[in-house]
């Protein structure tokens, strides 16, 4: 006795139309995306309607009266300066307020407050600390290069006319 096996018939539109790396079909992914957009869009519609509660615009943002104070580190030798140390403080206090430190482009930013001068510091391995003021009571924005000196019996930093290696 011989059984015969039925042979799986599948519909030729869904074939042409599934995906080759999905076990579903294309059309049940269609209708799934569909409703899923409908239903994000029926719940997102209020949302969309207007900003969210405490949400600020940029014009009148607590930022509208900052003043920024960019600064690019290098070393005595012209190159980014990586991890320099900076902290700033206002001019009449003793104590810093805000600290940073330069990233692999030897950049930093500080945002504070307008209308007062500021003194900042800049530290750095190997480096003879710089100090800077800063007069925030004209303008946004005051940019700053700061070359960094080399300490004088640092092994970090070796002397300008040294040699740079290889045999005499």
């Amino acid at each position: 006795m011989t059984s015969k096996t039925k042979k799986k018939r599948s519909d030729p539109l869904l074939i042409s139309s599934r995906h080759h790396f999905s076990p579903l079909s294309h059309l049940i992914l269609v209708l799934a995306t569909i409703a899923f957009v409908f239903t994000v869009g029926a719940h997102g519609a209020p949302v969309a309607a207007g900003p969210a509660p405490g949400f600020q615009s940029s014009s009148s943002g607590s930022h509208v009266h900052d003043f920024l104070i960019f600064t690019t580190v290098f070393t005595d030798r012209g190159f980014a300066l990586y991890g320099a140390r900076t902290r700033l403080r206002r001019a009449e206090e003793k104590k810093f307020r805000w600290e940073a430190v330069s990233d692999h482009s030897g950049e930093l930013a500080f945002r504070v407050p307008q209308g007062a001068e500021y003194e900042m510091t800049v530290e750095a391995r190997g480096f003879k600390t710089q100090t800077r003021k800063i007069d925030a009571r004209d303008g946004l924005r005051a940019e700053l290069t700061i070359r960094m000196e080399p300490l004088t019996d640092s092994p970090a930093a070796p002397p300008a006319d040294a040699p740079t290696g290889g045999t005499p």
